[in-house]
């Protein structure tokens, strides 16, 4: 605790994660959810199985937390697929319930394939939450029969929210990857307006972001989009051509005038709004000012290409610009990821403590004599999910959500009768859920912990001497989360942190390498697909960086200590986007000696990122041509070095 004004206060990392964030009321998804797990009860009860009802809202619930995409291609896939999962697991949850150390052992399975799973990508980690969630309630709740009813059930509460969340698609009057490529616009011509500024780097970050956003949304449809015609095409050929501009940028930041030419930025937010209408009246390039050096021309070249593409007719077929590459065939992909997450030793790291807090929670249930339930092993799962944010802050949140939960659940346990009043109650607390969830993870288990306990009483029946015990064994999986899945991995930072930040380092060093090679048309792919994966990598650093600074010492001070080198390495990538764009566009290139120089310094700092915990002054110099095209990226580089560390026992 910390001491303001004379009175005792909690410390700002926890008071930064129970700040709820600004966010509008999602109003659509607040009514589905009211709709999607009030309707199954009242079913269940027209028809007198109000356990069947219960179950289905049960999966309703999945569905409303898998809906987080904006289109709806992606949405049918975030919310189908885990279903799949979900019915493995309440199947295997099912056949293991009370039946001691086959319960254990089957869950801490379950419990390692859902963890190693979750870092494929967005829908794999719904899947391997759906897929141990589904397994703790089976293995946790008495389930109807056949074996295969709780499966059905539990999907078709899913599909449900599936159904009603597609009834709005014929409604919807935007295309939500149009809208994804012409936010992509708007955020360059924010990064132009801002080259040259200190506030670059940030804008420079939400355009990763919103690149990330669009191609991921684009590229998981065009597998089976071949057309040259077809508004896929045209969109993913108007997001291609923002890669010269956005390299551009890069060069204006550092040698141009972009900044102080709104006209430039202007005549980008023009095309974003033509991008966003579909077409329509061509913007005018004339007022564009003329040219000066290499930056200035590298940003004006691109952004008439970027125009003609923009404004191409429909009648006129896109070009093959295709330097990201298209994605492989379905099926090799699936065998390339599971390759990747078998041999993937960050993989197993997280399956194991996934494993392990689960095994000793089921343990816990299962074979020692005390009043505790599947609520333990359930509080696991919710926590120890790294992509959702700080192991350590989950768990005092999840805690605190909980204790609010069942402070509104209390009353609604002790006083509304089981039966018909269930439906509007569930209605209302239901509605809370994605309102809720845009705050914070605290609200969000506010908010569901009511929901959960309300079905759970439908399933056995225990009432209001349910949310005593619930407390505690929340409680209790906190704990065995911090300590076995938190505090007993002490190079989970480094791990985290350190080796991620060192790969991304590798990469760039491959990048200056590749970017000053014979500037064919392979080789410029090459460096396209490298940066672009580069960016990708250093933009999960800094998500990593953003939950490690809402821990407690000595974590979030070492991620504080670390941040100016992430700030650091991301400029390096730049001034290498500059320099070659500076060659590309009439400056001369440098030297072999002088690009083989700057590659060995990266590697170096790479492998001292991977052997030091702490960051030490390292001083380094590079020679070359101080008037030459990659002095910058000399100075970016020796500054990155000059807060880095050297190896233990100095070098």
């Amino acid at each position: 605790m910390e001491t303001r004004a004379g009175r005792l206060s909690p410390p700002e990392w926890l008071l930064n994660t129970l700040r709820p964030r600004s966010a509008p009321v999602p109003w659509a998804a607040v009514a589905r959810s009211g709709v999607a797990l009030s309707a199954p009860l009242a079913a269940g009860l027209a028809t007198g199985h109000p356990m069947y009802g219960a179950l289905v809202s049960m999966g309703a619930l999945n569905g409303v937390i898998g809906d987080t995409a904006d289109a709806y291609r992606m949405r049918i896939l975030n919310i189908a697929v885990p279903q799949i999962f979900g019915a493995i697991g309440v199947t295997v949850g099912t056949l293991v319930y009370q039946q001691g150390w086959s319960a254990v052992l089957a869950l801490t399975l379950v419990a390692l394939v859902s963890g190693m799973i979750s870092s494929i990508g967005a829908v794999s980690s719904v899947s391997g939450l759906l897929l141990l969630l589904n397994a703790v309630v089976g293995a946790g709740l008495p389930m109807p029969q056949p074996l295969w009813m709780p499966a059905l059930l539990l999907s078709l509460g899913g599909l449900f929210v599936l159904a009603l969340t597609l009834l709005g698609w014929p409604l919807r009057g935007r295309m939500p990857e149009r809208s994804a490529v012409a936010d992509a616009y708007r955020r360059v011509a924010d990064l132009l307006a801002a080259a040259g500024t200190g506030a670059y780097p940030e804008r420079r970050q939400e355009v990763t972001d919103s690149l990330n956003d669009a191609y991921d949304l684009i590229l998981a449809l065009r597998t089976r989009d071949h057309g040259r015609r077809s508004p896929l095409v045209r969109l993913l050929a108007q997001l291609n051509v923002l890669i010269p501009l956005l390299e551009a940028a890069a060069a204006a930041h550092l040698y141009g005038r972009a900044s102080r030419r709104p006209e430039i930025a202007a005549t980008v937010r023009g095309l974003a709004d033509a991008v966003s209408r579909g077409g329509g009246e061509a913007v005018d390039l004339s007022e564009l000012p003329a040219p000066e050096g290499p930056a200035d021309r590298a940003v004006d070249t691109a952004l008439r290409h970027a125009a003609a593409v923009v404004h191409r007719p429909d009648s006129d077929p896109y070009p093959p610009d295709d330097r990201l590459g298209r994605p492989a065939a379905v099926s090799v992909r699936f065998r390339t990821t599971v390759r990747a997450v078998l041999l993937s030793e960050a993989s197993w790291r997280y399956g194991v403590r996934l494993a392990l807090c689960i095994g000793l929670a089921q343990a816990l249930v299962s074979l020692v004599a005390v009043p505790r339930s599947y609520w333990v092993a359930l509080t696991v799962t919710f926590v120890l999910k790294p992509d959702f944010g700080s192991v350590f802050s989950r768990a005092v949140l999840r805690a605190l959500g909980t204790a609010a939960g069942l402070v509104i659940a209390a009353p609604v346990l002790a006083a509304v009768p089981r039966g018909w009043w269930d439906v509007p109650v569930m209605m209302l607390l239901a509605a809370l859920i994605p309102w809720f969830s845009a705050k914070g993870y605290a609200f969000q288990t506010a908010a569901i912990t009511p929901v959960i306990l309300l079905l759970s009483d439908t399933l056995n029946h225990e009432g209001f001497d349910l949310v005593l015990p619930r407390l505690m064994d929340s409680l209790i999986g906190c704990a065995i989360a911090l300590i076995a899945g938190y505090l007993l991995w002490p190079e989970s930072w480094h791990t985290r942190i350190g080796d991620r930040l060192a790969a991304a380092v590798d990469e760039i060093a491959g990048y200056v390498g590749c970017a000053f090679a014979v500037n064919d048309e392979g080789s410029r792919s090459e460096q396209v697909r490298r940066r672009r994966r580069i960016y990708r990598d250093l933009s999960s650093v800094r998500s990593e960086f953003q939950r490690a600074l809402t821990e407690p010492p000595p974590t979030g001070a070492r991620a504080a200590a670390w941040w100016p080198l992430v700030v650091a390495v991301e400029r390096i990538v730049d001034a290498t986007t500059a320099a070659r764009v500076r060659v590309t566009h009439g400056a001369a290139p440098p030297s072999p000696q002088e690009v083989t120089a700057v590659e060995r310094e990266l590697r170096e700092l790479a492998e001292n990122l991977r052997r030091s915990d702490v960051l030490l002054e390292v001083r380094t110099a590079l020679e070359g041509d101080e008037n030459g095209v990659i002095a910058p990226l000399r100075h970016e580089v020796a500054a990155a070095r000059a807060i880095t560390s050297p190896p233990r026992g100095g070098r």
